[in-house]
């Protein structure tokens, strides 16, 4: 099983300096294969492999053009590995270029030196001591947390990065797999929104933190106070430090809300249904854009196909059309008059009352159960509309942390 741990560093400012030469030099190697493969494709001719551009670019270390490509500190990794990824960029180009109705391709782009986010990524010695780490040409590198990375796991290899002036060192790793516990309730549905980030069939519901809304004061505040300094000054650095640290901040808030959410529904259910939902679709209502974004439905989708993989759950997915707001849970009949606004679902045939959420959980659950009349979206009872992923595999989950949790 492959799985990653990431951690962040505390480095002297030797180190900083040596992790700084070497993000350099995976941009630089970037932008120069980018760069040939451009133009190889603008031509039509047969793009350059990473192999060969390797080999170019080791004749061209101590000489003018890279008379920097040995200085102590800077791996051959930080090259090969760019290399390894700029032919990945390309090669997903072309796999999304054979699917249909792609507007847009996704052409790979050159990195800069200005974005905030910078990483390389290295191979071969790697070590995980009890207080440090140590990597190839940058040595003992001190751990802000201890206790948290393998010691006796084999080590595939190490990506470092930066953010908002912190550094931090993601190990990909092989283990084994672990034992699966089973959980309590059988199926659950789940319905994402914007008011409640998550209403489940059981009758919970998690509360979504809007950390983007609650810190957009602030936010604009620094950005207005970024775009009143000089570039190049020190206070322009200083600002734009402030700005980067208010993002990150914003960005721990929803990573750490939607990690402790999923990893409750994980925990306690062995089947989970999910909407196939089109959130880039869903983007282009303008006014309900910001607050999309802000949940990050993509995020909680993709870490619970991960994580219902690592402990052997089953994730089912509905079709992206299936009305399970506009579906009456109980008997079947479909309110096609349901507006965004009426977050009571009232039926005329049974004349039941429920809350929208709840009503749309519960036809989730059912879509896997097979308990209700109408449930599928196009009103028959075949599983075309359903995809079924199996999932096996499993993973450890910190049982100490908060869980936001509203009883309904």
């Amino acid at each position: 099983m492959l799985r990653a741990y990431k951690v962040q560093l505390e480095p002297n400012n030797i180190q900083i300096s040596k992790m700084k030469m070497n993000c350099g030099a995976a941009r630089w190697a970037y932008n120069y294969a980018l760069n040939i493969k451009k133009d190889k494709f603008d031509k039509k001719e047969k793009i350059t492999n990473n192999i060969e551009l390797h080999r170019e670019i080791n004749k061209l270390k101590g000489t003018e053009t890279l008379p920097w490509a040995y200085e102590n500190g800077i791996s051959k990794c930080s090259f090969q590995e760019a290399l390894r990824d700029c032919d990945k960029a390309f090669s997903n180009f072309f796999s999304r270029c054979k699917e249909e109705n792609i507007k847009q391709k996704g052409f790979p782009k050159f990195k800069s030196k200005k974005n905030e986010k910078q990483s390389f990524r290295l191979t071969g010695s790697i070590h995980v001591l009890e207080k440090h780490i140590q990597l190839p040409r940058l040595g003992r590198i001190k751990l802000a947390e201890r206790e948290y990375l393998p010691l006796d796991a084999k080590i595939l290899s190490a990506t470092v990065s930066s953010r908002a002036n912190k550094w931090f060192v993601s190990l990909q790793v092989e283990e084994d797999n672990k034992e699966f516990f089973v959980a309590k309730n059988e199926v659950i549905g789940i319905d994402l929104g914007i008011k409640t980030l998550a209403t489940c069939s059981d009758g919970t519901a998690f509360e979504n933190p809007k950390a983007l809304k609650k810190n957009l004061r602030r936010l604009k505040r620094k950005q207005k106070q970024l775009s009143r300094k000089k570039k190049g000054s020190k206070n322009y650095e200083k600002a734009k430090h402030k700005l980067a640290k208010l993002h990150y901040h914003i960005s721990n808030i929803r990573k750490d809300c939607l990690h402790k959410i999923t990893s409750d529904i994980i925990q306690k259910n062995n089947v989970i249904v999910l909407e196939d939902l089109k959130v880039s679709n869903m983007m282009k209502n303008h006014c309900l854009a910001q607050a999309i974004s802000d949940v990050g439905l993509f995020e909680f989708r993709r870490q619970i196909t991960y994580k219902a993989k690592w402990n052997n759950r089953k994730v089912v997915f509905a079709d992206t059309f299936f009305p399970s707001s506009k579906t009456c849970s109980c008997c079947g009949w479909k309110n096609s008059d349901l507006k965004l606004t009426d977050r009571v679902f009232e039926c005329k045939i049974c004349d039941m009352k429920i809350d929208r959420d709840l009503n749309a959980s519960l036809n989730l659950k059912q879509i896997y159960t097979g308990s209700s009349s109408g449930i599928y979206a196009s009103g028959d009872r075949s599983s075309s509309n359903v995809s079924l992923v199996s999932l096996s595999l499993n993973e450890e989950f910190n049982k100490k942390s908060r869980v936001y949790i509203l009883k309904a």
